[in-house]
């Protein structure tokens, strides 16, 4: 059955592609709005079940990949969602909040057969401990990589990777939106020998 990652992302693409299967990619349109009250797992989870469900009358034969990410950390004992910052003042705000401390970013994932309807999903969590950073740093990390795109205001796969102490879960993937170990095992659920 073919696959279809439901998203634009070149990021997850390219994680895709590491697994040597064929996928197409498609872009769907669903809005992204937190709910009231709603835990950040609760929305990766809805996300990422929305993406791969909304899909389906366009594409009714597919294994379909649906993926979402949010970074949170606490901020004066609130707990925050991270966002993309957009733009530089953003990302300095994010990565000075995160010095010295840890930073958990949740993926939902989701893979629905939309020839069957059946629907397997999971939350990914996957932690990153910062270094204590100056503002220094912080403005020439951004120069450098502007990662004004990615959650949490970093590139763990580019230069972000100095501003860690410590990374701490069972797929960096995780961190740059698609967890491949996740993934396979979702795939396997559904039926699809990927090895």
């Amino acid at each position: 059955m073919p696959l279809l990652l439901a998203s634009s992302s070149p990021y997850r693409q390219q994680l895709l592609h590491k697994l040597r299967i064929p996928f197409t990619c498609a872009s769907p349109n669903i809005d992204e709005s937190i709910l009231p009250a709603e835990s950040p797992s609760d929305y990766v989870r809805r996300l990422a079940k929305a993406k791969a469900q909304a899909l389906a009358n366009e594409f009714p034969n597919h294994i379909i990949i649906g993926s979402d990410q949010c970074a949170i950390m606490e901020v004066d004992g609130q707990e925050v969602i991270m966002g993309k910052p957009h733009t530089v003042d953003n990302a300095v705000i994010q990565l000075s909040h995160a010095s010295g401390k840890s930073v958990t970013f949740l993926t939902g994932l989701a893979c629905y057969n939309s020839q069957n309807q059946q629907l397997v999903s999971m939350i990914e969590p996957f932690s990153v401990h910062f270094r204590a950073l100056t503002e220094m740093q912080i403005r020439r990390y951004i120069e450098q990589e502007m990662p004004l795109d990615c959650a949490g205001s970093f590139k763990s796969e580019g230069l972000g990777i100095r501003l860690f102490s410590a990374l701490e879960g069972r797929d960096p993937n995780s961190l740059i939106g698609l967890p491949l170990i996740a993934l396979v095992d979702l795939l396997q659920q559904l039926g699809m020998d990927v090895l």
